[in-house]
């Protein structure tokens, strides 16, 4: 099983801080997905992926109520900010990122 460690640095490079707690969970939900190079990276450009993001992290494991819109423009937020990733947007970094814009970082650690 992945370590949070292997993504520490990547996640420091775009977040506004560090919770190990908090990446610890994203790696153990993410479990086995994080074995195969192609599940552990997001690609920004597969709008059935971004609505799996949506419905799927942002709706069932962060519980959002928000609506489409807005989570679609989070997820666009975090898509450009890690624009210098290229193709290699690492999917616990990705998933930290948007558990920190909607400040549900402390409820992952908890």
């Amino acid at each position: 099983m992945a370590d949070a460690s292997e993504y520490a640095e990547n996640i420091k490079k775009y977040a506004n801080g560090y919770n190990q707690a908090a990446a610890e969970k994203i790696v153990g939900r993410l479990g086995i997905a994080l074995r195969n190079r192609d599940s552990s990276i997001v690609a920004c450009s597969d709008s059935g992926e971004l609505d799996r993001i949506r419905e799927k992290w942002c709706r069932g494991k962060l519980g959002l109520p928000h609506t489409q819109g807005e989570l679609d423009d989070a997820i666009k937020a975090v898509c450009d900010k890690m624009s210098a990733e290229g193709g290699n947007k690492s999917r616990v970094t990705f998933y930290y990122l948007l558990a920190e814009h909607f400040g549900k970082l402390d409820a992952l650690a908890g």
